[in-house]
């Protein structure tokens, strides 16, 4: 195509944005941003009945979440109405379409009689050359072509011709004169020039008859590209049950938005063996060529792992807007600057979602350490209180607080009580953070300074001397 592309993603407002609608928004975005082209953002709430105002607000809190941002929109079918009945219209004087007085009863009977013949419950074409009036209770339905082939030509799947006594004379406008979904779709697509539809292949069966709707309005048929769909581990359909939560859900369990777009975007496209992709690289790279005609498989822990390196691969300004709002959840009040950076820096390469990484960063802004039980029973015991004062006494004395300073410190005390540094670290873990396991122990006494650690240390002094007492 000569001219810009122009994509779009059309959700319905009936729920939340699912990983398999994400992946679908994500494909059109970047093919819109790789070709500079225009993405637009539309959404599908002609079902009245079960679309609503929260689901709208979940699908644009999740998009934004994951940085998808539009050109034009959000557009609401819902608002349309005049121009779907003005293309309606169209049809009816063009002899493309006709009104159909055909009784539920009726239909139902003769999808029956097909069927028992082992043809295809269709419509028979009883109203279509009637040249009927409106009237109440009349729908509107497309006059199909009887013969030939609908050809569909599909950017990933190639060529797809339909035979079109297999397909009917399929109702545009609905008996209280809603619009039904392919009459919808094609005039939104028309009049908003979308010109590029990446969508999943649950919708190939529609797009024969849209693009009829297309040639019998006279107007270009789009590039089509029909995605494969995401299944679960088990190779059906991803549903719940395989953990196919809200985009949103994974946001709230600690997931870095450029990890979940990296993920979703391997669900299906490739560039070589490559599997982590920042966001610019993404753009740089995506196209249609290297869409697979087979279904992505979601794999959590191919998620996790890849979270955990997106958030390695971060600075630690970048990573702390991120980590903020899990702090502020278990009752921390952070804010940015250089101590939370020292913070992140030193628990980047341990945590694998920001919920691991908020819950091991506690420790370094407590008042006071509460001990785990086990932890300070095994190695808070009297046999290392000497060399914790002297370890305490020698740092407080030390101008200097970094490792070059405080490995020196160390390694005096341990050869003095012949120590190796497992049985002096582990109990100042413990005094430092309450439990046995964190990160570096002189890069974690750094981040902590002088005051925090002394305060600390003599904190683990007492409490052993204290059982000391009672013992």
């Amino acid at each position: 195509m000569d001219n810009e592309p122009i994509t779009r993603f059309p959700p319905s407002p009936s729920g939340y944005l699912h990983l398999g609608g994400a992946r679908t928004a994500l494909f059109n975005w970047l093919y819109a941003r790789h070709t500079r082209g225009r993405f637009v953002l539309r959404v599908e709430d002609t079902d009245v009945s079960r679309s609503t105002q929260e689901s709208v607000d979940s699908i644009l809190e999740a998009l934004e979440w994951l940085g998808i941002d539009w050109d034009e929109g959000p557009y609401f079918q819902s608002r349309r109405f005049d121009v779907y009945k003005e293309y309606i219209n169209r049809l009816l004087a063009s002899g493309n379409a006709y009104y159909c007085t055909c009784s539920a009863e009726r239909l139902e009977r003769m999808r029956q009689e097909a069927m028992q013949r082992g043809g295809k419950p269709k419509y028979d074409g009883t109203c279509r050359e009637k040249g009927l009036e409106r009237s109440e209770g009349a729908v509107v339905r497309f006059k199909a072509p009887l013969s030939g082939t609908t050809l569909v030509k599909d950017r990933i799947r190639g060529n797809i011709a339909f035979d079109n006594t297999e397909l009917d004379d399929f109702i545009i406008q609905r008996s209280d004169g809603t619009p039904t979904y392919n009459l919808a779709v094609v005039v939104d697509d028309i009049t908003m020039s979308i010109n590029t539809i990446i969508r999943g292949d649950d919708h190939l069966n529609n797009t024969p008859k849209q693009v009829q709707l297309y040639e019998a309005l006279g107007c270009e048929v789009p590039d089509f590209a029909h995605v494969p769909m995401v299944l679960g581990p088990d190779k059906t359909r991803l549903s719940k049950r395989h953990g196919a939560m809200s985009v949103t859900a994974y946001r709230d369990m600690g997931y870095h938005p450029d990890a979940m777009v990296n993920y979703l975007v391997r669900l299906g496209w490739s560039h070589g063996d490559q599997e982590f992709f920042t966001r610019d690289e993404l753009i740089e790279k995506f196209n249609l060529e290297h869409i697979g005609r087979s279904a992505g498989v979601f794999d959590q822990e191919k998620l996790l792992a890849l979270n955990a390196e997106h958030i390695r691969a971060k600075s630690n300004d970048a990573l702390a807007a991120h980590l903020i709002p899990f702090l502020s959840a278990i009752g921390i009040d952070a804010a940015p600057g250089t101590y939370l950076f020292n913070v992140i820096e030193t628990l980047k390469n341990r945590s694998k979602t920001f919920v691991e990484m908020a819950d091991a960063a506690e420790f370094y802004y407590v008042e006071t350490v509460t001990y785990e039980e086990k932890a300070a029973k095994k190695f808070l015991k009297p046999g290392i209180l000497n060399p914790l004062k002297e370890i305490t006494s020698a740092l407080e004395k030390t101008e200097t607080f970094n490792q070059e300073t405080l490995e020196p410190i160390f390694q005096r005390v341990m050869d003095k009580h012949e120590l190796k540094l497992g049985k002096i670290a582990q109990p100042m873990r413990v005094a430092l953070t309450g439990r046995t396991v964190s990160p570096g122990i002189f890069e974690m006494i750094e981040v902590l300074g002088k005051a925090a650690v002394a305060s600390r240390l003599k904190d683990a002094i007492e409490y052993i001397e204290s059982r000391q007492m009672d013992g």
